[in-house]
């Protein structure tokens, strides 16, 4: 169990603590919805979590096979509904490799990152495409 402790600023602020680290991040609402957009906003924080943990557990089995992932990025780009209640429509996540592999690790790199646990707790209305980019 991880604790973490939100707290309302006010103006739309939130400051988010960590509890095992003490790390802090904060929010703020989207300018589309009365904020100023000068932080990520909570639903952004979700596709950061899509990026960030399918790279992590990527990692984890990269890590464990000596293979180099070092440079690989994660481009998550968020919509959401238009009608309501307002929610997230799509995540479509885009993964750049910067050394080419051999088809076998690359089956092995997509499948971990499709069941990171941040793409499995996403509703299934939730469309979540995943595209692997590797170069040639």
């Amino acid at each position: 169990m991880v604790e973490m402790e939100a707290v309302y600023e006010g103006q739309l602020h939130c400051r988010v603590t960590h509890g095992p680290s003490r790390s802090v991040i904060t929010t703020d609402a989207p300018t589309d919805h009365q904020g100023q957009g000068a932080a990520f906003s909570p639903t952004d924080l979700v596709g950061a979590a899509l990026g960030s943990c399918m790279l992590t557990v990527m990692g984890i089995v990269a890590k464990r096979h000596g293979w180099d992932l070092t440079g690989t990025r994660a481009h998550v780009t968020k919509e959401m509904t238009i009608t309501p209640p307002r929610q997230i429509a799509r995540l479509a996540a885009t993964i750049t490799f910067t050394r080419p592999f051999e088809q076998s690790v690359r089956e092995v790199l997509e499948r971990t990152a499709l069941t990171c646990p941040v793409h499995h707790s996403l509703r299934p209305d939730i469309a979540a495409p995943v595209q692997f980019v590797y170069p040639e």
